[in-house]
């Protein structure tokens, strides 16, 4: 029902945190899904490749949450209190390995492009003037940089404050958007308890290397490209290989 969100966060290690990174991969599910599991059995796997072939699949195959608005705010200490003068890890011993040249980003903001131009990409608009980083904490021990710590960074309150006004603005200009064809809100989505009798089989089936005929897994099988029948699914490759 959002018609904006807004995404606050820490770069760790040159991108997003994982929980933003799992977020958006299940975005992805939200924005282009089927809307129409009735037509593939809930979730078999056969009839959904054979819904992505069909004419019926190019009306179904729309941006579910086009047209909102995605702004983001990320922030970083630098590498705190780790790094020496000529920019690389100070207890790094193979300095070579490490050229802070060529470091991935000279605006660390970009630290969050896949997120911003997945949004893009799904017809979200990610408005640039929208998309910041603000960096606190160089030079400080972790131990230091800690949220009772903010109250000696004024200039992040202010960043803060900038960035948010400037969402509030631009949303409250641009309106309510109109809600898509397929709302999840209000959507009760019907049971399957057969459909998932029929998958658990189709599991069961392929683990004694009966795949469905014709289908991706039975290709695969054929071909020699996997090594998926097994009636053990939880153990390990390495744990196998050991016992073989």
């Amino acid at each position: 029902m959002a018609d904006a969100w807004a995404i606050i966060g820490p770069v760790n290690w040159y991108g997003p945190t994982s929980n933003l990174k799992l977020f958006f991969d299940r975005l992805v599910c939200m924005n282009g899904g089927n809307p129409r599991e009735d037509l593939i059995e809930h979730k078999n796997p056969e009839l959904a490749m054979k819904l992505e072939h069909s004419q019926e699949w190019k009306q179904l195959r729309i941006n579910h949450l086009e047209g909102r608005t995605a702004a983001f705010y990320c922030y970083g200490d630098g590498g705190g209190d780790e790094m020496d003068t000529s920019g690389r890890p100070e207890i790094l011993r193979h300095s070579e390995y490490f050229d802070p040249e060529k470091e991935p980003f000279e605006d660390m903001r970009d630290a969050y492009a896949p997120l911003v131009w997945q949004c893009r990409y799904g017809g979200v608009e990610a408005p640039d003037h929208l998309w910041r980083y603000v960096e606190f904490g160089r030079g400080k021990k972790y131990s230091d940089n800690q949220a009772e710590d903010m109250t000696t960074e004024p200039d992040v309150f202010r960043s803060f404050d900038d960035w948010a006004n400037a969402f509030a603005a631009f949303v409250s200009k641009k309106g309510r958007v109109k809600p898509g064809q397929y709302r999840a809100y209000g959507y009760e989505a019907p049971g399957h308890k057969m459909a998932d009798v029929q998958l658990a089989w189709r599991g069961i089936r392929m683990r004694f290397g009966r795949p469905p005929e014709g289908s991706s897994p039975a290709k695969q099988q054929d071909a020699g490209l996997n090594q998926d029948v097994t009636l053990s699914p939880k153990k390990g490759e390495g744990e196998k290989l050991r016992e073989e």
